[in-house]
């Protein structure tokens, strides 16, 4: 590991890839989002969040990410002196979106005071399945491990390849929604609705390559998806049971087609579908399990779990 940098790394899903190319060992610092893969977990920790899903209702953190947000503040705060301390020669970070983690602003500003010339900010952006790709060459690149970032991305893509030769003889795309927050309900962007395309299912309610947005009671009557997913951004699946309990979905949810037929589902939001790294390859194909069962078998209950419908509530 002598020839790899000191990398400290602002994003799970940064850190995912910094792992997945060998590199864990040269991680010196991580965010307190960051706990996958093992081995990251209790490295020294930068980041903290102002707003707990843990203690909040969805729209309590709807309202408090809003307020903050609106007032030009931050949601997270960075330990500038665990940053010095720590004296990395490569900072991950990002610009994509304020929610998601530390912006690249204010590591940007936090690094010009505390560290030397030297220490490099890269901020990573992607905004569809291709950029994620790109990212991984792009930390390979910068770590000197490119021949690592071709082969992962090659392996990636042919397990995408993999899902669509599957689905050749398959006629049907079944509407499929996947909503990134409860209440208010978002609906997919960036690359999840990449994934819902690549799963099989008709990803037309989305905003592909582009941020997730509010919908109405009367958009998602009018889509009446025949799938639905639950995957809050940043949750997973046993937050998002936990969150139904207080939750208030659309007026018109008992009548959608999937919440008549049983088709409500709940997934690890934060495994396989808000984190922009390797495994939204793996989401691509649990939701492909939703979706087309007959094709690639129902989904284990380590991937996606079925929601009663007395557990959701308008």
């Amino acid at each position: 590991m002598s020839n790899a940098p000191r990398i400290v790394s602002l994003l799970p899903s940064a850190t995912e890839i910094v792992c997945a190319l060998g590199l864990a060992d040269a991680l010196v610092g991580v965010t307190h989002e960051c706990d996958y893969p093992p081995e990251v977990v209790g490295k020294p920790v930068l980041t903290a969040s102002r707003i707990s899903h843990q203690t909040m209702t969805g729209a309590e953190i709807d309202h408090a990410v809003r307020a903050q947000l609106d007032g030009h503040g931050s949601i997270y705060d960075l330990d500038e002196e665990l940053l010095r301390a720590l004296k990395p020669d490569l900072i991950l970070t990002q610009e994509l979106c304020d929610v998601c983690a530390v912006s690249y602003k204010t590591v940007e500003r936090a690094a010009a005071r505390v560290l030397d010339a030297d220490a490099r900010v890269v901020s990573l952006e992607p905004n569809t399945i291709r950029d994620i790709f790109s990212n991984v060459r792009t930390v390979g690149s910068l770590t000197s491990r490119d021949a690592g970032a071709i082969k992962l991305v090659a392996e990636l893509t042919t397990r995408l390849d993999a899902l669509a030769l599957a689905l050749t003889e398959t006629r049907t795309r079944p509407r499929t929604l996947v909503l990134e927050w409860l209440e208010p309900p978002f609906i997919p962007g960036h690359w999840v609705p990449e994934q819902i395309a690549f799963a099989g299912g008709d990803a037309s309610f989305g905003r592909a390559g582009r941020p997730s947005t509010t919908t109405t009671d009367e958009e998602v009557r009018a889509y009446d998806p025949e799938r639905i997913v639950l995957a809050p951004c940043g949750y997973y699946k046993e937050d998002t049971l936990r969150a139904l309990g207080a939750a208030r979905l659309p007026s018109c949810w008992h009548d959608l087609s999937a919440v008549r037929a049983g088709e409500v589902w709940a997934a690890d939001a934060t495994s396989y579908f808000s984190r922009p790294g390797p495994r939204v390859v793996r989401g691509a194909e649990i939701l492909a399990r939703v979706i087309h069962p007959d094709v690639f078998g129902a989904p284990e209950e380590h991937e996606a779990v079925r929601v009663a419908s007395g557990l959701m509530k308008t």
